[in-house]
């Protein structure tokens, strides 16, 4: 017989957990300024491509950007928050 193992995120409680509604503020709070920052840093030099290649060389930065780094810290502060504010 196996044993499966999964993360701890995985088996976390829903209590535990933010609400579908906050981790999509959460999100969106990652991924608007990552898109408007690269907009404006980029936005010059793709001008003359296509839309669909705009679009690649934006979800390229803008995702992994949001998944990796921002989306953990913006978790990490709201459970900071959660804690501080049930005090």
């Amino acid at each position: 017989m196996t044993t499966i193992t999964t993360p701890a995120a995985v088996t976390a409680t829903p209590a535990a957990l933010p609400s579908v509604h906050r981790r999509a503020l959460i999100t969106w709070l990652a991924v608007y300024p990552t898109i408007t920052l690269a907009l404006a840093l980029l936005g010059p030099e793709m001008g003359g491509l296509p839309v669909f290649v705009k679009t690649l060389i934006l979800t390229v930065i803008v995702v992994p950007v949001s998944a990796y780094l921002l989306v953990p810290l913006l978790m990490k502060a709201n459970q900071r928050l959660a804690v501080w504010a049930r005090r």
